[in-house]
Parts: C-alpha cells; structure tokens; sequence
C-alpha cells in the first residue's frame, strides 16, 4: 500500500537524520513493556527533539507468533501484526520531561483471532491517532512513560469463521476507533 511506502520512508529519514542532528538529550529509543505482554509483541520507537517542547518520532511493532492451546482449530489463537508509525509529541514543559500529548499516522498489517471467540479477521489498517501521558524522569538518561491512546481509519479485512479452517464468513472496507496504545515504556535518553 502506498500509505505504508510513505510511512516507513518518513520512518527511515527520521532514523538516519537522527545521528548528525543530535546532542545532548536530543534523542531517545523506548519499547512499551506492556506491549509484550500483547501475546510477545515487539515494539521499538526512537524518537528527536527539534525544539525544547517539541519531538518527532517513529516506531514499529512486529507480533509474528500463532499459539496452539490443544489440537485442532478451536485451539489456535493470535495477534499477529506488523505495524509502523510517525507521529509527534508536544511536551508543556520540556521534552522527555513531564506531560505529553502526541498525534501520528498509522499503518498496521494484522491477523487476529481465537481469543475471545473462535472467529479470526485478517487485513490491513491505516489511519490517524492521539496518545496522551506523562514521563517521569528515574535518572537524566533514563525515563518511564505512562500514556493512553487511541486511533481512528479505515481498515480492509476478511473475516474468518475459525482461526484454521480458512471460511470465509465476511470481507470489506469500514471505519474503525480502537484503543492504540496502553503504555508503560522504558526510555533511554541519549
């Protein structure tokens, strides 16, 4: 899709810039140690700051594993996903320091099912998001970030009756609001 195309450009300028930009405290790497706790997400997201209130940054998610409690097609169940984002963060006092407000563009491939119900849905998502936190300073290099978002688009899937069985019980393209990001992340401050 082309959105992806654009997302991982915006992603990759942003990450070999960031090297020749930075000094001191311009530049961070966090991961959201709740993400893993999503059935092994991983996640990663770098982040710069161009001005003393002001950030940009740009993550990825990767999920890439299926889980059989028992045999048979009850018994499967994912949330397979790969997922990249840009976006900027907005900081009242002082970057890396205090509250937040963040708004991104998202793109995420995903495959869920077998969870809560039997039926599975795979398909792509685009869309735009905000995230709201706060980030406490533990140490001048290292921080932890406490946030909430959500994010709204539009999404193009095809339902499945069972995670294995491959019945296809509906397909399409709809608008979507879902929770994006319950965070409790570990940040190191370059």
């Amino acid at each position: 899709m082309k959105i992806l195309k654009h997302i991982r450009l915006l992603a990759v300028a942003v990450l070999l810039c960031l090297p020749w930009l930075s000094d001191a405290r311009r530049f961070s790497v966090s991961t959201n140690v709740l993400g893993y706790a999503n059935l092994g997400t991983l996640n990663l997201e770098a982040s710069y700051a161009f001005g003393r209130r002001w950030t940009v940054n740009a993550g990825a998610k990767y999920n890439p594993w299926t889980f059989r409690e028992k045999a048979g097609p009850s018994g499967q169940f994912q949330s397979r996903q790969q997922t990249w984002h840009a976006g900027v963060r907005f900081w009242p006092w002082h970057s890396y320091s205090g509250w937040w407000i963040a708004g991104k563009v998202q793109y995420q491939e995903y495959n869920t099912g077998g969870i809560i119900s039997r039926r599975t849905e795979e398909g792509d998502r685009a869309g735009a998001g905000v995230t709201a936190g706060y980030t406490y300073m533990l140490h001048p290099r290292f921080n932890i970030e406490f946030g909430i978002g959500f994010w709204a688009g539009m999404k193009w899937y095809t339902e499945y009756t069972c995670p294995l069985c491959g019945i296809t019980s509906g397909s399409g393209r709809k608008g979507f609001i879902l929770p994006n990001d319950i965070i409790i992340s570990l940040s190191y401050v370059f």
